[in-house]
């Protein structure tokens, strides 16, 4: 009796029932769009008094607009100004820290040379920039189309990096890893010739 209410229903007894359908209300939301590149102005030229703002926040990040209003002798106004406009114009494109990535808990690196396939940057780009590690890319000549620099917890995870995300990738070609045994950082000092000059 049960079966023959069921097959009145049109219901199967013996198939798994189909998969219900979201409705509007439970599906999840679209993924929003990707964000459009913003155009940078023209670059303005930079004076001595910029190149000097340069060099003191390359080699401190966190120097307060006083500290260094005072090392360029101008005003605090004209120190933020100058500040503001450097950004606005891309040419500071952030404010960050010097990591030493091995007291970081990321004891591996290495630099990955990639051949891609011809015109396919823009897509592998994307694609690098979203690896875990990753911390530059540039598109260069010679031998080789793209290198990479990447910092992984061990030679463990550096390898699943390389062999399961970059390998996979349809527009990589081939690949070649290249150990980092030790690294210096040669960012502005106050014992260094200035580069900006």
């Amino acid at each position: 009796m049960a079966a023959e209410q069921m097959a009145g229903t049109g219901e199967d007894p013996g198939r798994p029932a189909p998969p219900a359908v979201p409705s509007p209300a439970t599906a999840p939301p679209p993924a929003p769009p990707a964000p459009e590149p913003v155009a940078l102005p023209p670059a303005r030229p930079l004076d001595a008094i910029d190149r000097d703002i340069l060099r003191i926040l390359q080699t401190d990040g966190r120097a307060s607009i006083r500290s260094v209003a005072e090392r360029v002798h101008v005003s605090r106004a004209n120190a933020y100004a100058r500040i503001n406009r450097l950004v606005e114009d891309g040419v500071i494109r952030g404010f960050g820290a010097r990591v030493d990535h091995e007291r970081a808990g990321q004891g591996a690196s290495a630099y990955i040379t990639l051949k891609i396939v011809q015109n396919s940057w823009r897509t592998v780009r994307e694609q690098l920039q979203a690896l875990p590690g990753a911390t530059h890319i540039a598109l260069v000549s010679g031998d080789f189309d793209v290198l990479l620099l990447v910092h992984t917890p061990d030679n463990r995870a550096l390898r699943e990096l390389v062999l399961t995300r970059i390998q996979s990738i349809p527009e990589v070609l081939s690949t070649r890893t290249l150990l980092v045994f030790e690294e210096t950082d040669l960012g502005p000092r106050p014992d260094r010739p200035a580069e900006l000059a």
